[in-house]
């Protein structure tokens, strides 16, 4: 079976993101436009991970899905200096899962200006 799981690091400080809230959704469209269906939220552990895949089991789905990272809290709970507002605040990343039997890992490499993502293992 699949699973969808993520991982988040602060560059800028050079460590995991520890504490950053999260949540996912699934994309649905319909002939009115789409919407976004909650699925789960969850907050990083003290290895930038969430604890257990977002999604598995019949779960685990195709479909496009959005993971939103709450940085802009997570930069101030760090004690990091930001302008008002912030340059990043909710950075949202869309995405699609095509194969239900894979393993999608959707990491986050963060900083106050400027952040990256791929699809990992």
């Amino acid at each position: 079976m699949g699973k969808l799981t993520t991982h988040v690091l602060d560059t800028a400080r050079g460590v995991p993101a520890a504490g950053l809230a999260l949540s996912l959704h699934l994309v649905e469209r319909d002939g009115e436009g789409e919407r976004l269906v909650p699925v789960k939220c969850a907050t990083t552990n003290a290895d930038g991970r969430v604890d257990g895949p977002l999604l598995e089991g019949d779960a685990f789905r195709v479909g496009t899905y959005e993971l939103r990272f709450h940085v802009g809290d997570y930069l101030r709970a760090t004690g990091t200096e930001l302008p008002d507002p912030p340059f990043l605040d909710l950075v949202p990343l869309r995405f699609g899962i095509a194969d239900p039997s894979a393993h999608y890992h959707v990491p986050l490499l963060v900083s106050p200006y400027g952040y990256s993502t791929y699809r990992g293992s």
